[in-house]
């Protein structure tokens, strides 16, 4: 199985060299529940967007330190690509800027949330269940790196879990879209870091309370799992 991953951001100054890129930590994150899966990415900020949704047998679009809601000249043509990706019956999955495209491309609102910074550890409660949740997890704890949330869910998505902070946590839109707010290819090393790097823009009480709360475990290899089973339908 070949996963088109659409590449729509970069670490920041200093982290890709130290953690690699984001399509490598997916490949990494992702082989430990398929060793056998196939990629190729598409550099989205260098002007290499996917044309063809054939072109992959499923996708998987990143996170980003840009906003949806932002004017930028390849926001639109993801769009579009997404929507007919999905009227072929590919499966799709997105991952925090991911997460939010699909909403606003099906339909539904992004906006920067009055909530402020997520950052570190959270925990989402699972709400809803799915035939690709091949766990049987009632929570999951992941890093998470955000301000901008889904505040309206498109129509007919379906919301799976979420937290206080975070309520479209997980979602799926129609049968061949699945997205998280989450990042589950992210290690605690690599949150600790941007967490650092983020400290003056975050302020030390979030970023203290981020940096806490990594002692907690995370369920990264249950989240590979089920991005999987949903991959593969």
């Amino acid at each position: 199985m070949k996963i088109g991953i659409i590449e729509t951001g970069r670490p920041l100054d200093g982290m890709l060299e130290k953690f690699g890129d984001y399509p490598s930590m997916f490949a990494n994150l992702l082989r430990g529940a398929d060793p056998d899966l196939e990629f190729r990415t598409y550099h989205v900020l260098d002007g290499d967007l996917p044309s063809d949704p054939a072109d992959c047998d499923a996708w998987l679009m990143t996170g980003s330190r840009h906003g949806v809601y932002e004017d930028h000249d390849w926001i639109k043509p993801l769009e579009e690509f997404s929507r007919r990706a999905a009227e072929m019956g590919k499966r799709q999955v997105g991952i925090c800027f991911g997460h939010q495209l699909y909403a606003q491309a099906f339909g539904g609102k992004v906006v920067k949330s009055d909530k402020g910074w997520g950052a570190g550890a959270h925990t989402y409660k699972i709400t809803e269940r799915a035939p690709w949740m091949v766990t049987d997890d009632e929570a999951v704890s992941c890093i998470v790196s955000h301000q901008d949330q889904v505040v309206e869910t498109p129509p007919g998505a379906k919301v799976y879990g979420g937290s206080d902070f975070c309520e479209a946590g997980i979602t799926t839109i129609g049968d061949t879209v699945m997205t998280m707010q989450c990042h589950p290819e992210m290690s605690k090393d690599f949150s600790s870091d941007l967490i650092d790097l983020r400290r003056e823009r975050m302020g030390d009480k979030v970023s203290d309370a981020a940096k806490e709360s990594l002692g907690k475990g995370l369920q990264r290899d249950v989240l590979a799992q089920w991005i999987v089973a949903f991959l593969k339908g």
